[in-house]
Formats: C-alpha cells, structure tokens, sequence
C-alpha cells in the first residue's frame, strides 16, 4: 500500500481534480444533523462531522429500486438505469467502510447481487478519519481502522493528511493532480502514531464481544427480551440507519388496466410485525420482544457463525435514532452483567 501526504490548503483543488472520476458527494449540514449528497461547491462539505443520518449504504442499496420491468410484448427487461453512474463518495469514515465491506460478503457471496455490484466498481471512496463522540463504539467492534474497501483514505496530522492508497483507481487520483501530493518523511510518521494514541484514548463507549455469541447463547431466555420488547415499538428506526442492515421486501406493482409492470424491492425492518408473516396468518416472531431479540441475536451472534465477526461496526446511529432510547451497549454490558461503559 503506498502512503503519501496531501497539504490541506490543497485539499479544495484535489476535490476539483476527482470530479474526473464521477459527481463528487460528501457530507453537507442540514438541520443541525450531516447527510451525503451532492455538492454544488466544495465549501459546502463537512468533513468534521460525527455521522449521517443514513449511512453510505444508500448507495450501494437504495432505499427503493426497480429490479426489472415486464411487458407483454417484450418480456422481462433488466432495470439498469444508473447502475453505471460514476460516483466519489468524499469523507466516508472508517466504520463505513467497514460496513460496506460487510455488505460485500453478503451481496458477493453464493448468491452475488449484479445491482449491489455494478455500484460497488462505479463508486469511488475517499475515506477520513473521524473523531469518537459520546455514542461512538466503533473501537469496541474493531471497525475503528480499515485497511481496504476505500479507494484514498486521509488522516489528520497537522498541515496535512496522511493518505492511504487502497486501489489502482486511487492511485490514478493521486497521479492525476500531478505533484499534489508529497512523500511521507519520518516525522510525519511520528505525528500519525501520536494522533492515532491520542484518538484511542478519545473513546468513551466500550463493550466487550469476545466470547459474546457464548453469552447470547446462554442468554437466550433472559428477562432483558421482554423488557426491551415492552420498551420497543417497533418502528425499525435502528434498522433504517444501520450501515450493514440489508433486509429487503420485494413486490410486483403492477400497471392499472394491463398486465405489464415492475418488480421492486424497498428496505425493511426484521422489527416489523409483518416482516415474519407467512402465507397462512402465521407469524414467527409475533411479539415485540422475539423481534427486537432476533435483530440482537443476528447481528451479534448468527452473522459471526456465518462469516467470523459481529455485522455491528459501532457507529452509533442507532443509539441516536431511537425514540425510547434503547442503546446497543447498554443491551450488551446488561448481558454480560457488567456496568455500562466504563468513563461514562
């Protein structure tokens, strides 16, 4: 992997250069809250935010998308409609990027996902590093530093930043602002490595996840599930934010007064009271609190069976979006029996 350093008063050239490999979004303040999205200057960007309030993920996996449309006289036809839009997604921190590389076991495994790939190879990542505020936990679960899935990826030391290249299209950004950006010197190591110790120390949410699916197990009757079901309501807030959550509905809309239409799949929530219903009325996990167990018991325990880690990455949207405030570290600390977030 090679390592430069960009000076930061060039940062606002080297965001007009990218705009050669696709529309440039970053996060931009709305509200008091960040959001990506488009720029329409550079000025607009701020990349001193703590998190969105939808992940990247809503690129990669819109919200609602055609998957095909079918008509009598031509059959099914493949929706491909801006799957070959090239994009640079500007800021994207660390515990994204792990996320989305979550998401790429999921969508490129046994059953590969064309849609979710076609994005994935047409959108560029530039990742920075953040700073962890009071629902940060991203450290906890490991997902703090990541080593691929970004294209650049910056870090602060000073009067520049120091800039991972991940991939070859990286590379070509960094060749394409000529002589932008500068070799590392051994002093700028020294300021990375003193930067990184100070961040650590920055965090203030902690759990433990080693041998966490051995406690979820043996927790599996606990009393927390009905306190949390009688708590929950259910709305799928957390689920909506989640960088790695990746249930979906699909349905066919079909065109009033034909036979021809669209078939379409939208986000769900494994916390609605439908997502378990079956053909028949039955429903698997009719309560609340089998609901809001599920959700903790997939994420936590059945996503580390199936590929060796929590599909969690701490970014704290959860805990933010959540009406009755139910925080995931509490949860997890209350099953462990330990007091919640030591520094808190």
């Amino acid at each position: 992997m090679k390592i430069l350093k960009l000076p930061k008063e060039k940062l606002d050239f080297f965001a007009s250069v990218v705009q050669q490999f696709g529309e440039v979004h970053a996060p931009v303040e709305q509200d008091g809250q960040y959001a990506f999205r488009r720029l329409n200057r550079w000025s607009e960007a701020r990349l001193d935010y703590n998190r969105t309030i939808l992940p990247p993920k809503k690129y990669f996996l819109p919200q609602r998308e055609a998957l095909f449309r079918y008509r009598p006289e031509a059959g099914y036809v493949p929706e491909t409609e801006g799957l070959d839009q090239r994009l640079v997604l500007f800021g994207v921190h660390a515990c994204d990027v792990y996320a989305l590389n979550i998401l790429d076991q999921v969508f490129a495994g046994q059953y590969p996902d064309p849609y979710f790939q076609a994005r994935r190879k047409n959108i560029a990542i530039i990742g920075i590093e953040c700073h962890p505020d009071e629902r940060c936990f991203c450290r906890s679960m490991r997902a703090d530093f990541v080593d691929h899935g970004f294209d650049l990826f910056f870090f602060d030391i000073g009067d520049y930043y120091l800039t991972l290249v991940g991939t070859a299209r990286g590379d070509d950004m960094a060749l394409a602002t000529g002589p932008l950006f500068e070799p590392v010197a051994q002093e700028d190591i020294g300021e990375y490595k003193r930067r990184s110790s100070t961040r650590r120390q920055g965090f203030s949410l902690d759990v433990e996840i080693r041998d966490l699916p051995e406690i979820f197990e043996m927790e599996y009757h606990s009393g927390i599930w009905d306190a949390l079901g009688e708590k929950c309501l259910s709305c799928g807030s957390c689920s909506m934010v989640c960088p790695t959550c990746y249930c979906f509905d699909v349905a066919d809309d079909v065109e009033l007064g034909s036979v021809a239409g669209s078939r379409t799949r939208t986000w769900d929530s494994c916390l609605f009271a439908a997502h378990a219903l079956v053909a028949g009325g039955h429903n698997f996990r009719q309560s609340r609190a089998s609901r809001i167990k599920f959700r903790y018991y997939h994420k936590q325990r059945g996503f580390v069976a199936e590929y060796g880690r929590p599909s969690c990455v701490g970014c704290g949207r959860c805990i933010a979006a959540c009406p009755v405030h139910i925080d995931i570290t509490e949860v997890i600390n209350q099953l462990r029996g330990v007091l919640h977030a030591a520094g808190r």
